[in-house]
């Protein structure tokens, strides 16, 4: 599943590039190939398991420039007795509110691997994010995210849990 992820964002980084290498660019700033997003997540279980703590890893890309953008994602979150995976891939509806900040919404699929006690599991899920993206300086090449969400699992017991991450930036022009 992550490595389909994974040639998804290459293919469409590859198109992206192509398109923001045409002539008559010179005048305007750089546009990224993609976004990398690094960072820590934290997940509360609405349905009483408890906080779960990990890191945030993912890429960003733009097909359809303040239409759509496209984030593939892992997030491996930790607590006592379980670990999770997560592997998602997030369709984003972009808004430019300034040079420095910008704003997402963002729906998606996403893959749930558990180990407790033991006993691994696998289930589909569905996610649901707003995302905070401050570019410092108004040069697209470092900067910070902070994104709540939301997610369910249509695995057993119908996991939901309330999450948030936040990291570091890194355009990739």
């Amino acid at each position: 599943m992550f490595a389909a992820v994974f040639i998804l964002c290459t293919g469409l980084c590859s198109g992206s590039a192509a398109q923001s290498a045409g002539p008559g660019k010179r005048d305007q700033p750089e546009k990224e190939i993609a976004v990398i997003e690094l960072g820590g997540a934290g997940s509360a279980s609405l349905t009483g398991d408890g906080w779960s703590f990990g890191a945030d890893v993912a890429v960003e890309v733009t097909p359809i420039e303040n239409w759509l953008e496209l984030e593939a994602g892992f997030t491996p979150l930790f607590k006592r007795g379980q670990r999770e995976w997560d592997v998602d891939l997030l369709f984003k509806k972009p808004w430019t509110l300034s040079k420095t900040a910008e704003f997402m919404v963002g729906v998606g699929p996403e893959w749930i691997h558990t180990v407790q006690a033991g006993r691994a599991s696998n289930a589909p899920g569905a996610e649901a994010v707003v995302d905070f993206m401050f570019w410092p300086g108004g040069k697209h090449r470092l900067g910070w995210f902070l994104e709540p969400g939301y997610e369910y699992s249509f695995g057993r017991g119908h996991e939901q849990s309330l999450g948030i991450s936040g990291g570091l930036l890194i355009a990739i022009p």
